[in-house]
């Protein structure tokens, strides 16, 4: 199993775990607070993640990013719409998956597949709490949290690419003569 893989299954599993403490006895549950909190950071990650590709001028990036967000968003809502599952408490339908928590989620995991590791461990504890944030306002259980961050995640591993490998390139040539190894940053 490479490290890549460990490190989603362990922020996956790590913000569901913080996710479910939300029935724990110290937070009252429908927190306004914490809701809002959630609806705030369904634009917020996004956004900031979006903004980061600009400052960097990682022009690929950013496309990358979109594919990734409208096939995130196509596939939620898709689901949403087909299964029509109500929602904890009967407040409401299209419950499955979370759309807050896929959203968060496919901008951690672009940052992380793009830009490495330890750059999307902010970006996976907002998406984690954001995930929390919907089971508190019972807008959710926790298989619509699940489901909306495998889908998040899924939509960002299809379409990114490390950023570091689009600069360098390592390149080896040999006859029986010579070997060349060759090595190019495009700036």
């Amino acid at each position: 199993m490479n490290n890549d893989f460990k490190n989603y299954i362990f922020i996956l599993i790590f913000s569901l775990f913080l996710s479910f403490q939300g029935h724990a006895q110290f937070i009252k549950q429908e927190s306004p607070g914490i809701k809002t909190a959630g609806d705030v950071l369904l634009f917020a990650v996004p956004a900031s993640t979006l903004a980061t590709t600009l400052i960097l001028k990682d022009r690929e990036g950013s496309w990358q990013f979109t594919k990734g967000f409208i096939l995130n968003q196509a596939v939620t809502f898709g689901l949403k719409v087909a299964l029509n599952k109500p929602r904890p408490h009967h407040n409401g339908d299209n419950a499955f998956p979370s759309g807050h928590t896929s959203t968060t989620f496919q901008s951690a995991a672009f940052i992380h597949e793009r830009y490495g590791f330890k750059y999307s461990i902010p970006a996976y504890a907002l998406a984690g709490f954001t995930a929390f944030s919907r089971i508190n306002a019972q807008k959710h259980d926790g298989y619509d949290i699940l489901a909306g961050a495998v889908v998040g995640i899924g939509s960002s591993l299809i379409f990114t690419s490390p950023y570091e490998r689009e600069h360098m390139e390592l390149t080896f040539s040999s006859n029986e003569h010579a070997a060349l190894l060759g090595f190019t940053y495009k700036f």
